[in-house]
């Protein structure tokens, strides 16, 4: 995603989408324009629901930061690292998300001390990762935007205002290899022709021992990682829109697998079930 596009209107990562949507209210909104280089989109969601409900996403390759409410519990805040499995949040009552979800290798430069690798498959508590940021009240008594300025106001605008406040009191530092990671996921992610990692490495000039290094530090999975993940993606968005149309062995071969059982494989593993059973599923919603 460049930094001067809107955010992405597709439901990639989001298992049956249309479940979701008809239970909750979910919008992706624009960060400031200081911040649009280095983060995907923010992510609102608000529920009021009668009965529980089990959302589950097969995370991107990206860190989010996420400001939420449950009930009548006091607001929180945690940096979420890469999920390397589904991940499932049961929803129930009322409740508000507001999270961040930053481009892959983007989140560096807020939090340069450590290497994201150091985060993937944790959610840790903010004031750990940030020390004295967001904390609602800063030197003096003065308002310092946190977990509960970003929740507490009806108002969506009045939301993203406070997410833009908080990012941008972080300061994110210059870091050329930063840029570097979130240009070569983008390549990754819009070029399904990308399917090894020692060629990828090869045609940009790079050793795989390199690359790999600097996935590490910037992005916290590895390239190969990286490559499966969006392959999954695309191969849960065709089962959700095509249902019993979907031709599984020709789109084994354009995602790279060798045949058709490695697709069924990882796709079962990931999401939980085979992409036959989720297509029909989706089917037989409505999508």
């Amino acid at each position: 995603m460049s930094a001067g596009s809107g955010p992405r209107r597709d439901t990639r990562g989001i298992v049956e989408a249309g479940e979701l949507f008809a239970r909750v209210r979910f919008r992706r909104r624009r960060p400031a324009a200081a911040l649009r280089p280095y983060l995907e989109h923010y992510w609102l969601i608000d529920w009021d629901l009668a009965e529980p409900y089990a959302s589950h996403v097969v995370p991107h390759p990206s860190v989010n930061v996420v400001f939420q409410r449950y009930g009548d519990e006091a607001p929180w805040g945690e940096v979420a690292g890469v999920g390397l499995e589904l991940f499932t949040q049961k929803l129930e009552g009322t409740g508000r998300v507001c999270g961040v979800q930053f481009r892959p290798g983007g989140f560096r430069p807020f939090a340069p001390g450590r290497p994201v690798s150091e985060l993937t498959g944790r959610r840790v508590p903010l004031d750990e990762v940030f020390p004295g940021a967001g904390t609602d009240t800063g030197t003096g008594g003065a308002s310092v935007p946190g977990p509960a300025s970003v929740v507490a106001p009806d108002a969506e605008d009045a939301r993203v205002a406070a997410l833009d406040a908080y990012l941008l009191g972080l300061g994110p530092a210059d870091d050329p290899a930063a840029l570097d990671a979130m240009a070569l996921v983008e390549r990754v992610r819009g070029d399904r022709a990308i399917r090894r990692v020692a060629d990828f490495a090869r045609a940009e000039g790079v050793s795989v021992r390199a690359l790999q290094r600097l996935f590490a530090g910037y992005v916290g999975v590895s390239p190969k990682w990286v490559i499966l993940r969006y392959r999954i993606h695309e191969a849960l968005e065709r089962a959700g829109a095509g249902g019993a149309a979907v031709e599984w062995a020709h789109l084994a071969a354009e995602l790279g697998y060798s045949d058709q059982a490695h697709l069924v494989r990882d796709f079962t593993a990931t999401v939980g079930v085979p992409p036959t059973a989720y297509a029909q599923g989706a089917a037989a919603s409505g999508g």
